[in-house]
């Protein structure tokens, strides 16, 4: 009869999971800074989005990453202000204060999005594209579809050339419906504890562990974490990046030295694919490069765009 204890427990947990997810807030629409947001209603919901810089320059897109939303790109887009960009992010579905829609996170669903919101927004000329994380992921993604939009592309410790994950985070990826009760009632709490060790770094921008660690609160941020980590975040970007090289886009990649997360060996990969890419890598740094190093990527960008 011992058998019966493990199924009486992971009965417990695939009840108690969905009822904790009900149980938390719905997506805030206010905030700090909400008055520099703008919202637009996308055929998968509604997107929350920011214009930042002079209304003639240059058009610069930033895409984030798996856990963080657009207010990661603060330090970043102060850089890229001074470097005359007209800078737009948003928050990506299931994110900041986006909608967070029901559905398979993939390439075809986040690529939609920013379309989408490129569509909205009136962006039809050339433009740089700049992706962190999973966000380099679909940024490889859109460039290898549209590589005749792209002035030039810039990745910040890009997945989808090899990623690391926790031990937990397979299981919760690989296991259904005993998996997603498990992200939905741990799936916060290594979250936070994540964001606390990293707290220890040097942060650019203003409240970001705060905020991280509230987002892990709100309904549908898990679920949409895990979708992610399902669909996206196992796509192999290599071809996405072997096409790129053949519409000779110019690419600059930026690597942490110490980075948890994404091994060096995505470096490796992406210099055998695309030659051409130009890499930096930053001694010491993890896997927070917008918010912990804005000033080396400030040095890169200078430096990629006198050559390009």
């Amino acid at each position: 009869m011992i058998w019966v204890l493990p199924l009486l427990g992971a009965a417990a947990v695939t009840v108690a999971g969905p009822l904790a997810e009900r149980l938390r807030p719905a997506v805030p629409r206010s905030g700090k800074d909400g008055g520099e947001y703008r919202f637009v209603r996308l055929s998968r919901g509604v997107t929350c989005y920011r214009w930042d810089g002079p209304v003639n320059g240059p058009v610069a897109v930033c895409v984030h990453g798996l856990t963080t939303a657009s207010h990661v790109w603060d330090a970043v887009v102060r850089v890229l202000v001074l470097m005359g960009f007209r800078t737009l992010r948003y928050d990506l579905y299931g994110r900041g204060r986006s909608d967070r829609p029901d559905g398979v996170q993939d390439r075809a669903f986040f690529l939609t999005q920013l379309r989408e919101l490129l569509d909205a927004q009136g962006v039809d000329g050339r433009f740089t594209l700049i992706g962190y994380s999973m966000g380099g992921a679909i940024a490889s993604a859109f460039a290898a579809a549209h590589p005749e939009r792209l002035e030039r592309l810039v990745l910040l410790a890009p997945s989808g050339l090899g990623h690391l994950t926790s031990r937990a985070g397979r299981f919760a990826e690989r296991v259904p419906v005993l998996g997603d009760s498990l992200m939905l009632l741990l799936g916060g709490v290594l979250l936070r504890r994540e964001i606390r060790r990293s707290a220890t770094e040097p942060c650019a921008v203003e409240g970001l562990p705060a905020a991280q660690m509230a987002e892990t609160r709100t309904r549908g941020f898990l679920p949409a974490v895990l979708s992610s980590r399902r669909h996206m975040l196992r796509e192999d970007m290599e071809p996405c990046h072997r096409r790129i090289a053949a519409q000779r886009i110019p690419v600059l990649a930026i690597w942490g030295e110490s980075d948890p997360v994404i091994p060096l060996s995505a470096m490796g990969r992406l210099a055998q694919v695309n030659p051409a890419a130009r890499h930096e890598m930053v001694e010491g740094a993890g896997h927070g490069l917008p918010y912990t190093h804005p000033k080396h990527i400030h040095a890169a960008l200078q430096s990629f765009l006198r050559e390009v």
